[in-house]
Protein backbone atom coordinates (compact mmCIF):
# COMPACT_ATOMS: atom_id res chain seq x y z
CA UNK A 1 0.00 0.00 0.00
CA UNK A 2 1.27 3.45 -0.90
CA UNK A 3 0.23 6.52 1.09
CA UNK A 4 1.05 10.08 0.09
CA UNK A 5 1.83 12.40 3.02
CA UNK A 6 1.09 16.09 2.51
CA UNK A 7 2.19 18.78 4.94
CA UNK A 8 0.27 22.03 4.75
CA UNK A 9 3.34 23.85 6.05
CA UNK A 10 6.23 25.00 3.88
CA UNK A 11 8.46 25.71 6.91
CA UNK A 12 11.73 23.79 7.08
CA UNK A 13 11.22 23.03 10.79
CA UNK A 14 7.50 22.28 10.56
CA UNK A 15 5.97 20.16 13.31
CA UNK A 16 3.36 19.06 10.75
CA UNK A 17 6.06 17.70 8.45
CA UNK A 18 7.80 16.10 11.45
CA UNK A 19 4.58 14.25 12.33
CA UNK A 20 4.29 12.93 8.77
CA UNK A 21 7.94 11.86 8.76
CA UNK A 22 7.34 9.98 12.00
CA UNK A 23 4.23 8.38 10.50
CA UNK A 24 6.41 7.14 7.62
CA UNK A 25 8.81 5.55 10.12
CA UNK A 26 5.96 3.96 12.12
CA UNK A 27 4.05 2.61 9.13
CA UNK A 28 3.63 -1.17 8.89
CA UNK A 29 6.23 -2.95 6.75
CA UNK A 30 3.80 -3.41 3.85
CA UNK A 31 2.88 0.30 3.77
CA UNK A 32 5.06 3.00 2.24
CA UNK A 33 4.47 6.61 3.21
CA UNK A 34 6.01 9.12 0.81
CA UNK A 35 6.16 12.80 1.67
CA UNK A 36 5.12 15.17 -1.12
CA UNK A 37 7.64 18.01 -1.06
CA UNK A 38 6.37 20.01 -4.04
CA UNK A 39 3.54 22.03 -2.49
CA UNK A 40 5.49 25.28 -2.79
CA UNK A 41 6.36 24.55 -6.44
CA UNK A 42 2.75 24.61 -7.66
CA UNK A 43 1.73 27.80 -9.49
CA UNK A 44 -1.28 29.75 -8.32
CA UNK A 45 -4.38 27.95 -9.49
CA UNK A 46 -5.94 29.41 -12.63
CA UNK A 47 -8.79 27.51 -14.29
CA UNK A 48 -7.66 28.90 -17.65
CA UNK A 49 -4.42 26.90 -17.25
CA UNK A 50 -5.93 23.59 -16.12
CA UNK A 51 -5.31 21.88 -19.47
CA UNK A 52 -1.71 23.13 -19.76
CA UNK A 53 1.01 20.53 -19.19
CA UNK A 54 2.56 22.29 -16.19
CA UNK A 55 5.22 19.85 -14.87
CA UNK A 56 4.67 20.51 -11.14
CA UNK A 57 0.89 20.18 -11.53
CA UNK A 58 1.21 17.00 -13.60
CA UNK A 59 3.48 15.48 -10.94
CA UNK A 60 1.07 16.51 -8.15
CA UNK A 61 -1.93 15.00 -9.90
CA UNK A 62 -0.03 11.78 -10.68
CA UNK A 63 1.20 11.39 -7.10
CA UNK A 64 -2.35 11.80 -5.78
CA UNK A 65 -3.79 9.50 -8.45
CA UNK A 66 -1.38 6.65 -7.76
CA UNK A 67 -1.59 6.83 -3.96
CA UNK A 68 -3.90 4.42 -2.17
CA UNK A 69 -4.63 7.12 0.39
CA UNK A 70 -3.56 10.55 1.62
CA UNK A 71 -2.24 11.62 5.02
CA UNK A 72 -2.61 15.37 5.45
CA UNK A 73 -1.19 17.32 8.38
CA UNK A 74 -1.68 21.06 8.28
CA UNK A 75 -1.32 24.09 10.48
CA UNK A 76 -4.00 26.72 10.86
CA UNK A 77 -3.30 30.26 9.68
CA UNK A 78 -5.77 32.96 10.79
CA UNK A 79 -8.48 30.31 11.34
CA UNK A 80 -7.96 28.91 7.83
CA UNK A 81 -6.17 26.36 5.70
CA UNK A 82 -2.77 27.60 4.50
CA UNK A 83 -2.98 29.05 1.00
CA UNK A 84 -0.39 26.65 -0.41
CA UNK A 85 -2.45 23.61 0.62
CA UNK A 86 -5.72 25.08 -0.61
CA UNK A 87 -4.00 25.97 -3.89
CA UNK A 88 -2.82 22.36 -4.30
CA UNK A 89 -6.34 21.09 -3.68
CA UNK A 90 -7.73 23.58 -6.19
CA UNK A 91 -5.52 21.99 -8.88
CA UNK A 92 -7.38 18.69 -8.22
CA UNK A 93 -10.94 20.01 -8.37
CA UNK A 94 -11.36 19.56 -12.14
CA UNK A 95 -9.97 16.00 -12.17
CA UNK A 96 -10.79 12.61 -10.73
CA UNK A 97 -7.54 11.97 -8.84
CA UNK A 98 -9.03 12.58 -5.40
CA UNK A 99 -12.53 11.20 -5.96
CA UNK A 100 -13.20 8.41 -3.41
CA UNK A 101 -9.57 8.68 -2.21
CA UNK A 102 -9.31 7.86 1.53
CA UNK A 103 -7.82 10.73 3.55
CA UNK A 104 -6.64 10.84 7.16
CA UNK A 105 -6.29 14.29 8.69
CA UNK A 106 -3.62 14.80 11.33
CA UNK A 107 -3.60 17.93 13.45
CA UNK A 108 -0.66 19.00 15.59
CA UNK A 109 -2.64 21.38 17.80
CA UNK A 110 -5.90 20.97 19.72
CA UNK A 111 -6.43 24.71 19.24
CA UNK A 112 -6.40 24.48 15.43
CA UNK A 113 -10.01 23.50 14.90
CA UNK A 114 -11.19 25.95 12.25
CA UNK A 115 -8.73 24.92 9.54
CA UNK A 116 -9.15 21.23 10.38
CA UNK A 117 -12.93 21.46 9.95
CA UNK A 118 -12.57 23.59 6.82
CA UNK A 119 -10.09 21.15 5.29
CA UNK A 120 -12.40 18.21 6.00
CA UNK A 121 -15.31 20.08 4.39
CA UNK A 122 -13.24 20.99 1.32
CA UNK A 123 -12.13 17.38 0.89
CA UNK A 124 -15.68 16.03 1.26
CA UNK A 125 -16.88 18.59 -1.29
CA UNK A 126 -14.20 17.28 -3.67
CA UNK A 127 -15.58 13.74 -3.11
CA UNK A 128 -12.57 12.52 -1.13
CA UNK A 129 -13.38 10.07 1.65
CA UNK A 130 -12.22 11.52 4.97
CA UNK A 131 -11.71 8.66 7.43
CA UNK A 132 -12.71 10.06 10.85
CA UNK A 133 -11.51 7.05 12.85
CA UNK A 134 -8.00 7.55 11.38
CA UNK A 135 -7.98 11.33 11.76
CA UNK A 136 -6.19 12.52 14.85
CA UNK A 137 -5.29 15.60 16.86
CA UNK A 138 -2.01 15.35 18.71
CA UNK A 139 -1.17 18.12 21.20
CA UNK A 140 2.42 18.67 20.10
CA UNK A 141 2.41 22.27 18.90
CA UNK A 142 3.47 24.71 21.57
CA UNK A 143 5.11 22.03 23.72
CA UNK A 144 8.86 21.67 23.92
CA UNK A 145 9.95 18.74 21.79
CA UNK A 146 11.44 15.83 23.69
CA UNK A 147 15.23 15.60 23.46
CA UNK A 148 15.04 12.72 20.98
CA UNK A 149 12.25 14.29 18.94
CA UNK A 150 8.64 13.21 18.48
CA UNK A 151 9.60 9.54 18.26
CA UNK A 152 10.45 9.58 21.98
CA UNK A 153 6.99 10.82 23.01
CA UNK A 154 5.00 7.66 23.85
CA UNK A 155 1.61 9.39 23.44
CA UNK A 156 2.51 10.68 19.96
CA UNK A 157 3.89 7.31 18.86
CA UNK A 158 0.86 5.42 20.19
CA UNK A 159 -1.56 7.89 18.60
CA UNK A 160 0.14 7.77 15.20
CA UNK A 161 0.35 3.97 15.24
CA UNK A 162 -3.36 3.70 16.06
CA UNK A 163 -4.22 6.24 13.36
CA UNK A 164 -2.15 4.40 10.75
CA UNK A 165 -3.70 1.06 11.74
CA UNK A 166 -7.22 2.45 11.34
CA UNK A 167 -6.33 4.20 8.09
CA UNK A 168 -4.78 1.09 6.55
CA UNK A 169 -7.82 -0.96 7.62
CA UNK A 170 -10.28 1.57 6.20
CA UNK A 171 -8.25 1.97 2.99
CA UNK A 172 -8.00 -1.77 2.41
CA UNK A 173 -11.73 -2.26 2.83
CA UNK A 174 -12.37 0.55 0.33
CA UNK A 175 -10.03 -0.83 -2.35
CA UNK A 176 -11.54 -2.77 -5.22
CA UNK A 177 -10.52 -6.44 -5.28
CA UNK A 178 -7.18 -7.02 -7.04
CA UNK A 179 -6.81 -9.58 -9.83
Amino acid sequence: MKLLAISGSLRAASINTALLELAARLAPADVSVELFAGLGDLPHFNADREAEPIPSVLEWRERVRTADGLLICSPEYAHGVPGSLKNALDWLVGGVEIVDKPVALLNASPYSTHAHASLAETLRTMSARVVPEASLTLPVRGKPLPTGGLATDPAVVAGLRASLHEFVRATQTARPPQG
